[in-house]
């Protein structure tokens, strides 16, 4: 099926089954690994130079997080995320980050929140610098080390896998065309809102983040369907 550019991801530093998911994700965000596409373990296996076997294991972690699914004697296929799919996962995410936001803006020590500002900043220059994995790994610490202030360590479980599943498929796209650079600094303005101690603004610019990343996830749908 051609080389994955994400190979290279694979070290000896942290577990080789972990390390293959993470690639595999980033190959799944860039497009290379397309959704309705099947792809086998032995073949996505040849292109990281390992055998299947560990291959096969996160595959199946994959699976767990809805974003593949298995295929009897042929492999594993990408999953498609519909717009209903979209629908629902940004009308729970609002949900919950919308008010637990306000909460934790009013409950928050000032240095607990100044603590994030490095990781706001990162996600600008990832964004900015167009490394796709540095933006999303940023964004995800964010998001969850913010909502961590709320004490709710399900909660926190519960948002990490509603992100799982609605990975931007084909972001590179939208990466090309500098469409990210405006979600990612919005990151920044909740934090300046939230440092503020300005409960209803930063409930609403969360609103209109999230608002911001379910366009994002449609158009890297769309950007990942093969034309």
């Amino acid at each position: 099926m051609g080389h994955l550019k994400h190979k290279n991801l694979i070290t000896t530093r942290e577990r080789l089954r972990d390390q293959v998911a993470h690639a595999l994700r980033a190959a799944l965000i860039s497009g290379e690994l397309r959704p309705g596409e099947i792809y086998s373990a032995p073949g996505l296996a040849e292109d990281f130079g390992i055998s299947a076997t560990p291959v096969r294991e996160a595959m199946l972690d994959l699976a767990r997080e809805g974003l593949v699914e298995p295929v009897r004697n042929k492999g594993f296929r990408v999953t498609e995320v519909n717009e209903r799919d979209l629908d629902q996962y940004s009308e729970i995410r609002a949900l919950i980050e919308v008010p637990v936001i306000g909460r934790i803006t009013r409950t928050a020590a000032r240095e607990e929140l100044e603590a994030l500002r490095p990781v706001a900043e990162e996600i600008v220059r990832a964004a900015r610098g167009h490394d796709l994995i540095a933006y999303l790994e940023a964004d995800r610490r964010f998001h969850l080390s913010l909502l961590a202030l709320s004490g709710n360590d399900r909660l926190v479980e519960t948002v990490g896998d509603l992100r799982k599943r609605s990975r931007l498929y084909g972001l590179t796209a939208l990466d090309e065309n500098d469409q990210l650079t405006p979600s990612a600094e919005e990151h920044i303005e909740l934090l300046d809102l939230m440092l503020s101690g300005d409960a209803e603004a930063a409930e609403r610019c969360m609103a209109r983040h999230l608002s911001h990343v379910r366009s994002l996830w449609a158009e890297g749908a769309a950007a990942a369907v093969p034309r």
